[in-house]
């Protein structure tokens, strides 16, 4: 049975942009043909199985031919596949999608077009620059400056707001033209690079100014420029480019599962996130001790948990076990609120919880306790402190200590690591929220790959671990968590509250 093409629009830059049905089509794919200005995130989307093939266009450097590139849509088609034509922008908006689906029409393939944002809604979005308001424009017109003869410049600019598309490197002589049809040369008018991404860049000026302003800061394609009264908004409705972490460079060194809720709330804030992990988690590399003590759950009158990891690690395994939570009878400790948040999710109760998320603030919880005699199950990584089982075993209680999880160096860390701290610009700042983030940065980069890095802290065991690695750290959390991470990570670019010096 055929297959079917979906030419998906994929949006400006900020691949969260993407549509719900764009995602939904994604995450179903075989096959991805994908444009230089796809945001290379939505790549992710797809299944790992999923083909994906480059077909991008960027000006006299063609990856495959139109042709070549209708074919293989086509090809994979016919041979049962969901293929995915991921474009930038919108397909219909000066992005060949027309054709494309002229081509699979005439030759009886089934295809859907799926819409994108384009990038002068993006702009319009991000950069503070309505295409249409009320007094100021209410026609709007996009043309290409790609072929400049081609265009009626006089009919074309008695829009109030005019977008040109691919008209960098023409734009000096697309101003004379517009001057030459009756258009002011204090027209306000703005270039516009990677809009809706944290490296979008602006130059403001006029229809007289913009071609030498953009000559003398060096700005290149792709870039999109717009023309009108419109464009005053933009010292007003300008949110994007105020958040506090715009345009900063920030590592998220926290393992691939886990990086998410670091890297969601500094994006938010308009940091461009680097996701780097230090961490890959394996499984436990003896399981017979942690079997043991799933045998003789219901015996334990504590469980444990310093990590979420450990968590997800000892349910999955008591979920391949005989058991189930029902054989649990202990009462349950959380290190911290993510942690608790794990276990919660399980419908299960945390009975204590330190003020501090530190092991000395869990053994400060357990100072009303009487452990006589208790038996205590703690469940952790394979390498890990041994303050809280010594100190647990010396007020009485007996105490296992059960390997459920591995951390490793990601195979592909090395490489990673060079490629992100041997760019010309490096990073702003990098984030560590554990100690074995600290070494096994240290094993793969090197303490002197963070010079001039701005280097924040989770909290005072991870801050301690860098210290001794020769690592500066510039800030600490106040509150061990996420939250209190992305917050002295604010700390660090809107006042000195937070520096530790």
């Amino acid at each position: 049975m055929p297959g079917k093409v979906y030419l998906i629009g994929a949006g400006p830059g900020d691949p969260e942009l993407l549509t719900l049905k764009g995602r939904r089509i994604l995450e179903q794919a075989d096959a991805i043909l994908f444009d230089h200005l796809a945001p290379a995130a939505l790549l992710a989307l797809a299944p790992p199985s999923a083909e994906r093939i480059y077909v991008g266009k960027k000006k006299s450097d063609h990856a495959f031919s139109q042709e070549e590139i209708c074919a293989m849509l086509m090809d994979r088609a016919r041979r049962g596949l969901n293929v995915v034509r991921l474009k930038g922008g919108d397909p219909l908006i000066f992005g060949r999608g027309g054709e494309e689906a002229e081509i699979l029409a005439d030759n009886g393939m089934a295809f859907e077009i799926v819409p994108g944002v384009t990038s002068p809604l993006g702009i319009a979005a991000y950069a503070g620059v309505p295409l249409t308001h009320r007094g100021a424009s209410s026609s709007v017109s996009f043309v290409s400056g790609h072929e400049l003869a081609a265009v009626n410049w006089r009919t074309v600019g008695q829009a109030d707001t005019l977008v040109i598309f691919m008209g960098m490197s023409a734009f000096a002589e697309i101003a004379r033209e517009l001057t030459a049809a009756g258009r002011s040369p204090e027209t306000p008018a703005i270039a516009v690079r990677w809009a809706t991404r944290p490296d979008q860049q602006c130059i403001e000026g006029t229809l007289a100014s913009l071609p030498r302003l953009i000559a003398d800061r060096g700005l290149k394609p792709p870039a999109t420029i717009i023309v009108g009264e419109v464009v005053r908004l933009r010292e007003k409705l300008n949110w994007f480019e105020r958040l506090p972490l715009f345009g900063r460079r920030i590592v998220n060194t926290r393992p691939k599962a886990q990086s998410e809720a670091l890297s969601f709330r500094l994006k938010a804030l308009g940091a461009d996130v680097i996701e780097m992990s230090t961490i890959a988690i394996e499984p436990a590399s003896d399981y017979a001790p942690l079997d043991r003590a799933l045998r003789e759950l219901p015996s334990y009158d504590w469980l444990i948990f310093t990590s979420a990891n450990g968590v997800r690690s000892f349910i999955e395994r008591l979920d391949a076990s005989g058991s189930d939570l029902r054989a649990l009878r202990a009462r349950i400790c959380a290190i911290g609120p993510a942690t608790r948040a794990v276990i919660e999710a399980l419908h299960l109760k945390v009975d204590l919880m330190g003020r501090e998320y530190v092991a000395e603030g869990l053994l400060e919880a357990f100072s009303a306790h009487d452990l006589a005699g208790k038996r205590v199950l703690l469940p952790r990584a394979a390498v890990a402190r041994d303050l809280v089982p010594v100190e647990l075993a010396s007020r009485g209680a007996h105490v296992d200590v059960v390997e459920v999880y591995r951390t490793v160096l990601p195979h592909d860390a090395a490489a990673q690591a060079a490629k992100i701290f041997g760019e010309e610009r490096k990073p702003d700042c990098i984030t560590f929220t554990s100690s074995s983030t600290v070494q096994n940065f240290v094993t793969i980069a090197g303490d002197a790959a963070l010079a001039g890095v701005k280097v924040a802290s989770i909290g005072p065991v991870t801050t301690a671990t860098a210290r001794r690695s020769g690592i500066h750290v510039d800030t600490e959390a106040r509150q061990y968590t996420v939250d209190g991470l992305v917050e002295a990570v604010l700390g660090l670019y809107t006042d000195s509250s937070h520096s530790n010096g």
